[in-house]
């Protein structure tokens, strides 16, 4: 008998691992490329794979790290990801060129742009104007931060095209281009831009869109970040995926505004932290009020993004686009009714 009881334990022993393995393998791969995973804005992402998110909602995420929005964008044109989770304002530059891109669940409510003095040009730079003819960084060319130089160099009166723009990333070596002088001034995110608060007394910001209320006096309404969007084709052949990956950040979303940022930080790769714990929760207690409680997409929101692309870029003020087709809430809105 006991010789029997063992061979039962064995087979339903062996039973299960075959049906654990057949479950993972019945788990779609979808791979997220991120604009610079180092970057707070894009924490709610990273954040869904820390918590197994993505898991639960039966998905094998990989998340392919790039360095500029710009240069993740390329990779789901180009086919080599299928997933951006990077700013929105993409979707709208590329319906102007007559390319259907959607974003399908937004988890910033604000930028997070800092756009920001090197501490060797602060005696020389006192505003935005006197960017003309400077060279300044950004994440990447045609990147997010790239507009929005662009759009405030044109709120200033002067052409979108007077700095030269020199590509530098988001994280380390944006810090070390603006240490070492290398650019004169820079578009950055957390946690590059409060590392280098706290380390120069007189770190001087011409632009901070890190909260609501600098960002409603630089945009004159809420301006959308962060989100999850990909090629409108794909959505439609993979409506069931994209529910999926929706229901992950919404989830993320609500353990981000019912956690404090200690206990968010703790489940953060140890990667990303870095070595300097208290720099990364400055940082992250900067950022708390950016992330959005529900994932939805405000219309307003989308038409501020269209209107300062519409002053910077003059071929979208010609473009006719139809913001209605640039996003959709109807996965938000579905994955809030399931929870």
């Amino acid at each position: 008998m006991k010789s029997m009881f063992r061979r039962a334990m064995v087979a339903l022993g062996a039973l299960a691992l075959l049906t654990g393995a057949a479950a993972a393998q019945t788990k779609q791969k979808v791979s997220i490329a991120v604009g610079g995973a180092g970057c707070l804005c894009y924490l709610p992402t990273v954040l869904a794979k820390q918590l197994g998110e993505f898991d639960k909602a039966g998905l094998e995420i990989e998340l392919i790290n790039f360095k500029g929005g710009s240069d993740a964008l390329k990779a789901v044109i180009g086919g080599s990801a299928d997933v951006v989770s990077g700013y929105y304002d993409h979707c709208v530059n590329l319906a102007a060129k007559g390319q259907s891109l959607q974003a399908f669940v937004v988890y910033d409510r604000f930028p997070g742009m800092v756009l920001a003095v090197s501490p060797e040009s602060g005696k020389d730079i006192k505003s935005v104007k006197d960017l003309a003819g400077k060279a300044v960084g950004v994440s990447a060319p045609g990147s997010s931060t790239d507009f929005f130089l662009k759009y405030l160099l044109a709120k200033n009166g002067l052409d979108p095209s007077s700095a030269s723009v020199v590509g530098i990333g988001l994280d380390a070596t944006a810090v070390a281009a603006m240490e070492h002088g290398k650019v004169n001034a820079a578009v950055m995110l957390d946690p590059a831009a409060t590392l280098l608060q706290n380390k120069f007394k007189d770190f001087k910001i011409l632009s901070d869109t890190r909260n609501q209320k600098d960002t409603l006096d630089v945009f004159g309404g809420e301006y959308p970040g962060g989100a999850l969007y990909t090629r409108a084709d794909w959505i439609a052949k993979n409506e069931a995926t994209v529910q999926k990956l929706t229901n992950a950040i919404v989830a993320t979303l609500k353990y981000i505004h019912s956690h404090s940022p200690e206990e968010i930080m703790a489940k953060m790769p140890e990667d990303l932290v870095g070595a300097d714990k208290a720099l990364y929760l400055a940082a992250l207690k900067n950022m708390m009020p950016m992330y959005s409680s529900t994932g939805l997409m405000d219309p307003k929101g989308a038409q501020a993004v269209l209107a300062v692309f519409s002053q910077s870029v003059p071929e979208i003020a010609k473009a006719n686009i139809d913001l209605s087709k640039t996003y959709t809430n109807k996965y938000v809105e579905a994955a809030a009714k399931g929870m």
